[in-house]
């Protein structure tokens, strides 16, 4: 009888082997598949809805609700946007090939480094089917084989959709195993997957904090983390009230369970009296929870009083945390002291606080005068991303085409030897 173990070996293997097929080949070959990955998308939109509305119905069942269920959801608004993003990954330049540096030794040799494909990427994630699709399409633009585990709440959508991409890959002629779902959505699955050294070249976890940190607690290959975002947003003295009330609503409400939503907001004392309570008021107004710190209480009275536990925590939903700060150095002790190296922003008229703030705070993004949401790779013009990495290597902040490529160095010579 296989074990899970054998069993997730053998699915890795098989990527490996598709690996090596899928490396050289052109942009056109994989640009062709994409598009027609896209097309089959659209086609087969009905039976994914289908599948994902099961889904949605077990989530309620077992009482998820809020944003978790938003994060799983998917209507033809979405899936049309997941098929638009793989054809954005096609438009996208095929980092693959692309000669980094070159130069020619006083010997004569010719020396290139050169982008390649990492490999085989394992790709581990809670709900958001999205992804299924838009992991897999830049791993096989990049020309790398994934392994993908989704969590059990999404396991009809994911068997969809990835039964659909593999299909319109394979129709294309390019190798069907470069995109393979594991069947086991349990942590038992998770933890053979990140051990297999021999086949895996990559995992990149994106999910919760227990999640993230059982996969670097358990890995025997390079981990790239996706850690929770607790992003900050820090409003400065004299800032324009209008613009910051537009911003934080924009940051917090948009979509309260992103990575990249706000979930902590500092305001200077200096001039909190004006800026805290309209602000409050219309966070307020749009269902937002906010816990505050005594002196915020003082400010709005229907803040509810915050723990010490809600500094430095991912609310992923409507709740907001804010505290009164005196300046620009306690605001940046702040983040310092509970930021998790995802977004942090500031609104300030000061450029010299600005760049301060540029300068002084440890993220992958640091955003001044805008709000959290633009950290995204499609925002960046990178296309559809895998994720925001929080690691500090190989890769920080959005994940696109050139995130998922390695490189090698290429050495051209006319017969000569070290001496």
């Amino acid at each position: 009888m296989t074990t899970l173990d054998e069993a997730v070996r053998t699915i890795c293997q098989r990527a490996r082997h598709a690996a090596r097929k899928l490396a050289p080949r052109s942009r056109a070959d994989k640009d062709t598949a994409l598009h027609a990955i896209a097309q089959a998308l659209e086609d087969h939109a009905q039976r994914i809805l289908r599948a994902n509305a099961a889904d949605l119905e077990a989530a309620r069942e077992r009482g998820t609700k809020g944003a978790m269920l938003d994060r799983l959801m998917l209507d033809e608004s979405r899936l049309a946007a997941v098929a638009a993003s793989v054809r954005q990954i096609a438009a996208l330049a095929d980092p693959v090939g692309e000669v980094i540096t070159r130069a020619t030794r006083p010997n004569g040799l010719r020396i290139a480094r050169v982008r390649v494909p990492v490999g085989v990427i394992a790709m581990i994630y809670e709900a958001r089917p999205n992804v299924t699709v838009e992991a897999s399409a830049l791993t096989l633009k990049a020309g790398n084989a994934v392994v993908l585990r989704g969590g059990s709440e999404a396991a009809r959508s994911n068997a969809v959709l990835a039964e659909v991409f593999v299909a319109a890959a394979k129709s294309v002629g390019l190798p069907g195993d470069a995109v393979q779902v594991l069947p086991f959505t349990d942590r038992d699955g998770v933890r053979a997957l990140v051990q297999q050294s021999e086949f895996v070249d990559l995992a990149i976890p994106r999910g919760g904090e227990a999640l993230i940190r059982f996969v670097t607690d358990n890995a025997r290959v390079p981990v790239v983390q996706h850690y929770k975002g607790v992003c900050h947003m820090f409003l400065d003295t004299g800032v324009d009230l209008a613009m910051a009330e537009r911003i934080v609503m924009n940051a917090k409400m948009q979509r309260p369970g992103v990575c990249n939503a706000l979930e902590c907001l500092l305001v200077d004392a200096n001039d909190a009296l004006r800026l805290l309570p309209p602000i409050a008021k219309a966070l307020l107004a749009a269902g937002c929870e906010i816990r505050g710190d005594e002196r915020a209480r003082e400010l709005v009275p229907a803040v509810k009083p915050a723990s010490t536990e809600d500094w430095g925590h991912e609310f992923l939903d409507a709740v907001l945390a804010v505290r009164v700060v005196d300046g620009l150095d306690a605001a940046l002790a702040h983040i310092a002291d509970y930021g998790s190296g995802h977004t942090e922003a500031i609104l300030t008229p000061s450029e010299g606080n600005a760049e301060r703030f540029r300068r002084e705070v440890d993220a992958a993004c640091v955003v001044v005068n805008a709000s959290t949401r633009f950290h995204d790779g499609g925002e960046f013009g990178l296309g559809a991303e895998i994720g925001i990495a929080t690691s500090r290597l190989h890769w920080r902040g959005p994940m696109g085409l050139e995130s998922l490529t390695t490189m090698k160095w290429i050495v051209d010579g006319e017969g000569q030897i070290r001496t």
